[in-house]
C-alpha cells in the first residue's frame, strides 16, 4: 500500500518540478537562484550526513535557499539544523556549482562540522543518515558526487565548476527516484 501510494504521486511531483525547473526560472524569477548546501562531517569519523527530499528522492547534501538579510553560512547553519537536527560549524567554502540547463542555479557548497543537536528527520526530509566516503549509495543523486570529491580534498581556494544538467542528468535523476519509492530500503 504504501508502494502505491507513494507511486501515485509521480505525475503531480513531477509536474511541479518540471514547472519549477523548467518555466518558472524563465519566467517568474528576476534573480538568478543561489542555494547553499553542506558536506556536513563529524569529528573523527569519514562519513558524511545526506537526506533525501519527500518530492523527489534521491540522496543528496542538506541546504536550502537563503532569506532576505541572511548570508550564506547563516542560510546554511539554518538549513541543516531544520533538515537533520543538527548544529553544524561552517569550515570551509568547498565552491560554487553553476548548473545550466534544467533548473538553472547555482549551488554553493561548504564543509561544516557537527558541533550539537541530534539526527532527526523533517517534513522536508523522511530520511536522514549519515554514509561513509567510501560507501555512497547508488542512489546518490549525480549532480553530488562531483562536489563531494572536491570537499575531499580540503583545498583553501574554492572551486568553480560549471555543470549542465541535461537530459541524461535528469533521466538519471527519475531513475533513482523511481527506484526509490519502488523499494526504499534498497536506496538505504
Amino acid at each position: 500500500m504504501k508502494r502505491l501510494d507513494s507511486l501515485s504521486r509521480i505525475p503531480r511531483t513531477y509536474f511541479r518540478t518540471a514547472w519549477w525547473g523548467l518555466v518558472s526560472p524563465r519566467l517568474a524569477e528576476t534573480e538568478p537562484l543561489t542555494v547553499v548546501q553542506g558536506v556536513v562531517t563529524r569529528p573523527g569519523e569519514e562519513e558524511v550526513l545526506l537526506s533525501v527530499r519527500s518530492d523527489i528522492r534521491g540522496w543528496e547534501l542538506p541546504g536550502g535557499g537563503l532569506e532576505l538579510d541572511e548570508s550564506p553560512e547563516q542560510a546554511l547553519a539554518r538549513e541543516v539544523e531544520e533538515e537533520t537536527g543538527f548544529q553544524v560549524e561552517v569550515e570551509g567554502h568547498v565552491g560554487d556549482y553553476t548548473r545550466t540547463g534544467f533548473r538553472p542555479h547555482t549551488a554553493r557548497i561548504y564543509r561544516c562540522r557537527v558541533v550539537a543537536g541530534d539526527l532527526r528527520t523533517s517534513r522536508e526530509t523522511p530520511w536522514v543518515e549519515w554514509w561513509p566516503l567510501a560507501g555512497l549509495p547508488e542512489t546518490l543523486l549525480p549532480w553530488y558526487r562531483q562536489p563531494l570529491e572536491d570537499a575531499a580534498q580540503n583545498r583553501k581556494r574554492p572551486f568553480a565548476r560549471t555543470e549542465r544538467q541535461g537530459a541524461s542528468a535528469i533521466l538519471g535523476a527519475i531513475a533513482i527516484d523511481l527506484q526509490m519509492r519502488w523499494d526504499p530500503k534498497r536506496g538505504r
